[in-house]
């Protein structure tokens, strides 16, 4: 493992990312290294040689992904569903698909997917390059396929040569998926108050001190699930949101019925911006999310153990909230490198 962490840093330290400018059609690079995107308490992203990013790819990939032309009718992005002042999510419970089609699930956070093993709300995928497919065909997203979509963007030159640049030929559906996910993996949030706490350089309040202490408490358990530097420990649980789950969650991969209404525990991290929230959006705030984990939910075959009634006092939900919003990344959401040109 030591060993594998180092040939990544040596990696890491050998290429050059871009700061990306929007001052002409033809961005200025002002170069900078991968690291310097990870915080210091952070581990170092465990990326494949093949899949690691590269200036040329990363800038392919932010145009790609801003670009309504990947769905068939030019009506969305990816970015429509994943929006950077929402921390890369969206504010309603089933996104809009090509030509106003209506989502099936709640789109997630793109923050720290550099470090999710698992991708989906079933955890079928195991890279990003795999999960940019999904919504490109997908009917209810992009209502399209990669074959058509590289068709369509090769008769527009900067994407050619943009390829060209990355690749070292046209635009490809590799060069798409790869492109894409380089992209995706620049999305790093690790700058919060919280963060900064947990450096030695910013105080809580004695508010936000009391909802960090009931969040690593055993009488909630909120650790036990949204534990570790991403707030997640990206197993899969069903939470007590329903009695019956019309969307089986899990099951639907592994057509265990032990998985079903089992869905992937998600990121905190700036989980303020990110309602609403469950992976069907069906609870709009933080105070409802409270009022749920405080009754302990709904009775079902799956619910997980660590959910239970626990009776938060009125204080006590207010202080969680509290110290959820010091989670928040604003430098994350206005990173000029990861907007559009």
């Amino acid at each position: 493992m030591i060993l594998r962490s180092i040939k990544y840093k040596f990696i890491c330290c050998a290429i050059l990312l871009a700061v990306l400018m929007s001052c002409s059609k033809e961005s200025e690079m002002e170069p900078f290294n991968y690291l310097d995107l990870i915080p210091s308490h952070f581990p170092i992203p465990n990326i494949h040689p093949d899949s690691f990013p590269s200036l040329e790819k990363i800038v392919l990939g932010r145009k790609l992904f801003y670009d309504i032309r990947l769905s068939k009718n030019n009506t969305i992005s990816c970015a429509s569903c994943h929006q950077q002042s929402l921390a890369f999510s969206d504010s309603i419970a089933f996104s809009f698909g090509d030509n106003k089609a209506i989502g099936t699930r709640n789109a997630p956070s793109l923050a720290n997917v550099v470090y999710q093993d698992k991708l989906l709300r079933e955890g079928s995928l195991p890279t990003l390059e795999m999960q940019v497919l999904v919504p490109i065909q997908e009917h209810n997203e992009f209502n399209s396929n990669i074959l058509d979509i590289t068709n369509k963007l090769n008769e527009i030159s900067e994407y050619r040569q943009l390829s060209q640049k990355a690749f070292g030929s046209e635009l490809t559906p590799f060069a798409i998926t790869r492109s894409i996910s380089a992209f995706e993996r620049i999305l790093i949030s690790g700058q919060s108050k919280y963060d900064a706490f947990i450096n030695g350089k910013s105080n809580l309040s004695s508010l936000e001190l009391k909802g960090k202490e009931l969040f690593f408490s055993e009488r909630t358990n909120c650790s036990s699930c949204h534990g570790t530097f991403l707030f997640t420990n990206q197993t899969f649980e069903n939470n007590g949101l329903y009695v019956f789950y019309y969307d089986n969650g899990r099951e639907r991969f592994t057509l265990d019925t032990s998985d079903n209404g089992r869905f992937k525990v998600p990121s905190l991290r700036n989980v303020a911006l990110t309602a609403p929230y469950m992976h069907d959006g069906s609870i709009s705030s933080l105070e409802q999310v409270m009022e749920h984990y405080s009754t302990g939910g709904k009775s079902h075959p799956n619910k997980s153990q660590l959910i239970k009634n626990i009776s938060l006092s009125q204080d006590e939900k207010a202080a969680l909230i509290a110290f959820l919003h010091t989670l928040t990344d604003y430098n994350f959401i206005n990173n000029k490198n990861f907007k559009d040109e």
